[in-house]
């Protein structure tokens, strides 16, 4: 595992740094990098061969769209996760958009969701016809404010999307609360979350309908696309599974409007491979994480930004000198709470995350940004009338740097 750079192994890792890369150097910093934020074939070379023969094995069979393999992974993955169904589907926004229309989004409706999250959370809703209707941030874990959710539910609400950002669970409880007393369908955006738990309660069980992403990058990546919808409800997942066909349950008699949303049988394979290494896979990333938090406050001096969740509103939220370098904070305590599928930081003034991932570029180190304008600054939804604070102050501050950076 590589270790601090030695010239910011002290002391404040911004002072004393010059501005003046220009893009093309920058583009070169970035092919040259000793320490990328992900590097997947590593990670697959300890059980390579398996995945070897999960090739062999689907090749051999002749089958490669919704076949035993995709079977197989259904069941196993729902087991895993604690769900009765599992619906493998072609990917992660994919998933989201057959959640939506599942539980019948459509034209003019709106449906309730964070704006500091990745495209395809809004993108569903507006591919539908529909209206996302964004929240902020809270300055804790920086997933939805769970207070805002309430405030934000008028007449053509049809749902809420909550998204469990960067491995850790958002504030359920409230959330699930509001959900139930309008009679409201929830969706757990769990695409960076399989295997995080909110107070014991694994991501994707606690709602209506749970959505994951398969994307290489993720915890459990295929060697590809894929995604998967997980549900209690018997009927909604047999809804789905006929959506993801062309609204057919048998071929050639539709009846509902789908699309073709399947997951391959390659990809499954590989999925069934990398899910029998998936809990020691979290454990790693776990005490890496935990390593680099270390790392972090005696080599950097960064701190902690809170003493307590914010999640929905509550406590002071503290004011930062600029060039402040703030710890990733974990609102869930206990086993399993976060599964780290980013380490993201904080630096705090204008352009001093910025300044920060140049020198780390010039040390070799990748890093990356999640995400630089959030939701309502999209061109596609933005509004004057939206002003999200805490959101708009992640998307300049937040630094997402790689696990295998630890002493």
């Amino acid at each position: 595992m590589q270790k601090l750079p030695r010239t910011m192994a002290k002391g404040n890792p911004l002072k004393g740094f010059l501005f003046g890369f220009s893009p093309e150097v920058y583009s070169l910093l970035y092919r040259l990098m000793k320490v990328p934020m992900l590097d997947l074939a590593a990670e697959h070379s300890p059980y390579r061969k398996e995945l070897e023969a999960a090739f062999q094995r689907v090749l051999n069979s002749g089958r490669f769209v919704l076949g035993p393999e995709v079977e197989s992974f259904e069941r196993e993955i729902a087991a895993w996760i604690g769900v009765p169904h599992a619906i493998g589907v072609s990917n992660g926004s994919d998933a989201l958009l057959l959640a939506l229309q599942a539980v019948g989004v459509g034209p003019g409706d709106e449906v309730i969701c964070p704006t500091y999250t990745f495209f395809a959370t809004a993108g569903a809703v507006a591919r539908l016809g529909g209206k996302p209707v964004f929240v902020d941030s809270a300055e804790c874990c920086y997933n939805m404010r769970a207070d805002q959710v309430a405030d934000n539910i008028g007449p053509r609400t049809k749902a809420i999307i909550v998204v469990h950002l960067f491995g850790q669970c958002a504030d359920m409880n409230p959330i699930l609360a509001v959900a139930k007393k309008h009679g409201l369908p929830l969706i757990e955006d769990a695409a960076q979350a399989l295997g995080a738990k909110d107070k014991g309660r694994q991501a994707g069980t606690m709602g209506t309908l749970g959505t994951f992403s398969f994307f290489p990058t993720k915890n459990l990546g295929a060697l590809g696309e894929g995604g998967l919808i997980t549900t209690q409800d018997a009927s909604l997942a047999e809804k789905i599974r006929k959506l993801r066909v062309h609204g057919a349950k048998e071929k050639y008699f539709h009846e509902m409007i789908g699309g073709n949303f399947r997951l391959h049988e390659l990809q499954a394979a590989f999925l069934r491979v990398k899910l029998r290494h998936l809990d020691s896979a979290l454990a790693r990333r776990r005490e890496n994480a935990g390593q680099l938090l270390k790392a972090l406050q005696e080599k950097w001096g960064a701190i902690m930004p809170l003493d307590s969740c914010v999640c929905q509103g509550q406590g002071q939220v503290r004011n930062f000198k600029p060039e402040t370098v703030l710890l990733p904070f974990s609102c869930q305590s206990g086993e399993g709470g976060q599964t780290w599928n980013q380490f993201v930081i904080r630096v705090t003034g204008k352009g001093k995350r910025d300044a920060l991932r140049f020198k780390l570029a010039a040390e070799g180190i990748q890093t990356e940004v999640y995400y630089p304008r959030a939701m309502h600054e999209q061109e596609c939804f933005s509004s004057k009338k939206n002003i999200f604070p805490i959101a708009t102050m992640l998307s300049q501050e937040t630094l997402a740097l790689p696990l295998s950076l630890v002493p």
